[in-house]
Order: structure tokens, then C-alpha cells, then sequence
């Protein structure tokens, strides 16, 4: 039996950029699906840096500090291009991670998927992968902070796991991004692989997914997380900085897989043989970065801006959870009216993995 839908949800609307009392708890619509859409009710729901970046303008090319120095001071007013590719469109639902059932199909076409848990990739190429041009979920059009979310029947793909609903809500953005990542840098068995923020979501996926690859990885973390990250996979654990530089060495790495970037950016540059490839979707330590070009085009470095996953991101993860090849990272789970208190525990950066969020139940 088919449980009837309301007309209103619960939903957290971030009304522009600035602080935590940008985003609001309330009552809202609920959206209703078009022909090639489909009605998920959320079960679960991941924070991830860009929620926060966008709320916080960080995209602006005016801003040149990190997410956490910018967050002490957080902009006010719209920022005309705050947003990863321009303006937000405030006010929004934000959260790229969505873990759900489908509850209305669009279209008889996609009723096989009535009922299903899915997972929805938030990364969206509507022009095909032959194109850059791409749509992110949270950033273009609502997303997953709330009890139901309209999206394209295309993104959504079916999972078969005993994982929980909030486990399986840590992997859209943060596995998605570091998967792209290795993808983008062709890392295989036997490459040499460093890792930068190897505790946070992105890095720690990365390590997890560069060890299922056959990779050695090298892991860059603080000192306080050098077991845990240790005990996902990484070969070896490594500071932040020159350290790491003096220890390893130039040229004695295949690949690095960067979501930091920030002061140190130079320094792992340097960490790359000949040939070598770096790949890098972030930069949560800062966006200005300071190098020696020589360390990049004598030894023929190749550097992967990578945001638009590729096509064979998202289905390789659905594959990899199914076989059991990876784990989750679930650090702490909140409730959905709990997100400001969920961001700033997130942001203090003492957890390894992921936060989840939880909306009330139907």
C-alpha cells in the first residue's frame, strides 16, 4: 500500500549567504514530480564543505581564504558569484548527498523504481559526457535537506545494501568526488599514491578507494588521526608540510589526490615523478596557492581540475558498495533541525569521515 503524500515537509531553507542563521527550519511545498522526474523521500542526508562553501559565498574569486577562516567572519548580503559557478539561486534547499525511497514516479516509464532505496548522484551532466556543461544538486536546484526532493529519474540509481540509510548517505558527494579524482589520474595497481586531508570526507574515501585500486598510499593527516586513517587503508601516515617532503622525498610519487590545496600546494608538486599526475577538487586550506612552475613542466606533470565526475564515477561505486569492496565512514548522524550544530561540529575538523543528517519521519 502506498503511502500517501503531503502536501507540506519539514525542510531547512538557506536564505542567502552568511552565518547559520541563514539556514531555517520550517514548513515548505512539497515538490511535485514532472515526466521525467522522480519523488524521493529522503532517509538520510550527508554534510559535505560545499553546503557550507556556498552558504559562506567561498566561491567568489574575492574570497582568497579557507572555509574555516572564512567562516569566523561569513560574508552578508548576496554575493552576485558566490556560488560554484556564479550566483546561488537563494533561497535554497542545499544537502548534495541523498540517501532515499522513491515515493512518485513522473512517468509509467520509471514505476520500476517505486519503493526502491536509491542513491542520487548530485553531479549532473544534462548535455551528456561529451560536455563539461554540468548541474550539482543543492547548488542548481533544491536538494536533500528536507523530507522529500524532486530529481531527474536519470540520477537515481537503486542499492542493494545492509548498510544504513546514513551510511549509505556518506558516499554521494564525498566517495563520488574522490572516485573522480583517481579516475581523472588513471591510478592503478602498484602506482605510488599521496593523499592530502586524508581524514575528511573526501580523503578519507580517497584512501579507501586508492587501496581498492591495488594502490600504496601515502596519507597526509594531524597527528591525532594517524591511527584511524591508518585503519582504512593507508600504507603509510604522514604530517602536514616540509615534513612530509623531507620524508618522502621529490620525484616518489605516481599521484597526488589533493582536496586542500593551500600553502603546501608547492610542496607536493614537488612530491611527483616525471609523468606524474595530480588531480585536485577543492581546497579547503585556501585557493591561492604558491609554486614552482619548473616542478610542473620538466618533469611533464599533468594537473586534473577535476568537478564534472566522469561517466563511470557513480555506477562504479553502486558496484563497489554491492560487492562489499568498501566501508562507510559515518562519524556522527543529527537531526535535520540540528544542521547549524551539525555544521559547526563538522567544521572543527576532529572526526574522521562523515556527518549525516536525519529528517523527522513521515
Amino acid at each position: 500500500m502506498t503511502r500517501a503524500i503531503p502536501l507540506r515537509m519539514k525542510a531547512v531553507v538557506t536564505t542567502g549567504h552568511g552565518g547559520y542563521d541563514k539556514l531555517v527550519y520550517g514548513d515548505v511545498d512539497v515538490p511535485h514530480p514532472g515526466p521525467d522526474e522522480v519523488l524521493i523521500q529522503v532517509l538520510a542526508a550527508g554534510i559535505n564543505n560545499t553546503d557550507i562553501n556556498t552558504r559562506l559565498g567561498w566561491y567568489s574569486p574575492s574570497v582568497t581564504e579557507g572555509t574555516d577562516d572564512l567562516t569566523a567572519t561569513p560574508a552578508r548580503g548576496p554575493i552576485a558569484d558566490g556560488g560554484w559557478n556564479g550566483a546561488s539561486p537563494f533561497p535554497l534547499i542545499q544537502g548534495t548527498d541523498c540517501c532515499g525511497r522513491v515515493a512518485v514516479v513522473g512517468s509509467p516509464d520509471h514505476a520500476p523504481l517505486l519503493g526502491q532505496r536509491v542513491l542520487v548522484r548530485p553531479c549532473m551532466r544534462p548535455q551528456g559526457f561529451g560536455s563539461h556543461d554540468m548541474v550539482w544538486m543543492a547548488s542548481n536546484f533544491d536538494g536533500a535537506f528536507a523530507q522529500f526532493v524532486k530529481v531527474p529519474a536519470a540520477e537515481v540509481f537503486p542499492i542493494a545494501s545492509d548498510w544504513s540509510d546514513a551510511e549509505l548517505a556518506t558516499i554521494p558527494c564525498a566517495y563520488g568526488t574522490a572516485e573522480n579524482m583517481l579516475h581523472r589520474a588513471r591510478v592503478t595497481s602498484g602506482d605510488r599514491v599521496f593523499v592530502t586531508g586524508a581524514s575528511g570526507g573526501v580523503g578519507s574515501a580517497a584512501v579507501q578507494l586508492a587501496r581498492r585500486r591495488g594502490a600504496h598510499v601515502i596519507a597526509s593527516t594531524s597527528p591525532a588521526k594517524t591511527d584511524a586513517v591508518r585503519a582504512i587503508g593507508a600504507h603509510q601516515v604522514l604530517g602536514r608540510g616540509a615534513e612530509v617532503l623531507s620524508l618522502l622525498g621529490e620525484s616518489s610519487v605516481d599521484a597526488v589526490i589533493d582536496n586542500v590545496a593551500g600553502p603546501d600546494f608547492g610542496l607536493w608538486l614537488k612530491l611527483l615523478r616525471p609523468g606524474g599526475r595530480y588531480a585536485s577538487s577543492g581546497a579547503i586550506a585556501g585557493p591561492m596557492v604558491q609554486m614552482d612552475w619548473r616542478d610542473a613542466y620538466l618533469k611533464d606533470i599533468t594537473l586534473f581540475g577535476c568537478t564534472a565526475w566522469d561517466e563511470p564515477v557513480f555506477p562504479n561505486l553502486i558496484a563497489y558498495i554491492e560487492r562489499d569492496e568498501i566501508r562507510p565512514l559515518l562519524a556522527q548522524s543529527f537531526a535535520l533541525s540540528d544542521i547549524a550544530e551539525a555544521q559547526r561540529v563538522f567544521l572543527k575538523k576532529e572526526h574522521v569521515g562523515n556527518f549525516v543528517l536525519i529528517p523527522p519521519s513521515i
